[in-house]
């Protein structure tokens, strides 16, 4: 069956990249907080919101809005509620454990290279998660040496990714590791699509599950609403000069 991952043009694509580098950029932001903790911050707090923005934002919902703008020819595409949702648990699940691997200790090149490869194959088991729930008419099978594409693209993004949350501290560096890892997460999910074939069912069944634009509002909504939590938190944090007070005191 005829596959088109940009039924509406560029506008999936450039939207999902901007999501993707507004997370990216807010969890590059905390992890930094993170590294330097003021007035008795927890270095745990920081980490845990630059998992959810990098997971929830930079990556899962990268992958909501991309495939947005993905439709089979000849049949409906619906998604499972649970699936989907479970989905989006992993992907801040797997960004949190690699971000505590790395950002908890003295960071290391062994440490880096399997926070690096857990968060890659977590985030690639959670975008196959995430095609796992879509329903079409149709047969759903992958090209194995894509997949494999993928993963690596995965693997290698994370690693560069969590480096970045140690070496990135002034805006600037912050910025361009944003403007990286955003690519980076885009390019992971495209080839992981390419993978993506079809095949149609002899007779035309009824697809259940949700329509994929019913999932629109709520989840722009909610991580909205968690987006914004999280830039309140940055820019309502301790700033130096208090925490040199506080030292002084």
């Amino acid at each position: 069956m005829e596959l088109n991952h940009f039924s509406y043009g560029l506008i999936n694509p450039v939207i999902a990249y901007g999501i993707s580098f507004l997370g990216s950029l807010l969890g590059l932001i905390c992890t930094a907080r993170a590294r330097t903790p003021r007035g008795g911050e927890h270095p745990g707090r920081w980490l845990t919101l630059a998992a959810v923005a990098i997971g929830g934002s930079g990556i899962w919902l990268m992958h909501f809005m991309a495939m947005l703008g993905f439709t089979v020819a000849g049949t409906d595409v619906r998604y499972d509620v649970s699936i989907t949702i479970a989905s989006a648990l992993a992907a801040v699940g797997v960004v949190g454990v690699g971000l505590f691997i790395i950002g908890t200790r003295r960071p290391s090149a062994p440490r880096l290279i399997a926070g690096g490869i857990f968060t890659g194959v977590g985030v690639a088991i959670m975008h196959y998660m995430g095609m796992a729930a879509m329903r079409v008419d149709g047969d759903v099978a992958y090209d194995a040496r894509l997949v494999g594409a993928s993963v690596a693209i995965a693997v290698v993004a994370a690693t560069v990714a969590l480096w970045f949350t140690v070496v990135a501290k002034r805006a600037s560096s912050i910025t361009i590791a944003a403007l990286i890892m955003g690519v980076a997460v885009v390019g992971m999910h495209y080839t992981g699509m390419a993978a993506l074939r079809v095949e149609a069912h002899e007779n035309i069944e009824h697809v259940s599950g949700t329509e994929p634009i019913s999932f629109l509002m709520p989840v722009v909504l909610l991580v909205g609403i968690v987006m914004i939590l999280v830039l309140y938190a940055v820019l309502t944090g301790p700033e130096e000069e208090d925490h040199a007070a506080r030292v002084r005191a």
